[in-house]
């Protein structure tokens, strides 16, 4: 009887391993032991990198629209005190789409928040 060599449901196993390595450096993307392994890791790490993506967003948000403020001369914390006492409710991410795209916008934003802090 001749010995069984596993075949198809392996091949596709490794396949599908190999298929989620593609571009990673060297050996990790073409032979099966190692890229397993990367595999794996990558996707520990996607897993909770998930979540520090979403906390590097909103700190470039944050940079970006106390940056736009800083230069009207007023302090970031400031400014969104200011804005919540005059019921604006803009989030951060719209606030530095509009301090880099749309000055004049944000200009009048700065405004209703200069009068709301008086």
């Amino acid at each position: 009887m001749p010995r069984a060599k596993r075949g198809f449901k392996a091949r596709r196993r490794r396949n599908k391993i190999l298929k989620a390595a593609r571009g990673f450096y060297g050996a990790r993307s073409r032979l099966f032991a190692p890229a397993i392994e990367a595999v794996h890791h990558a996707w520990r790490y996607s897993t909770r990198d998930r979540k520090v993506r979403k906390r590097e967003f909103r700190s470039l948000w944050i940079a970006r629209v106390n940056a736009a403020v800083r230069a009207v001369g007023i302090p970031y914390g400031r400014f969104m005190h200011a804005l919540k006492k005059a019921n604006v409710e803009i989030d951060r991410k719209i606030l530095a789409e509009l301090a880099v795209l749309e000055p004049a916008a944000f200009a009048r934003i700065v405004e209703t928040s200069k009068q709301a802090a008086k």
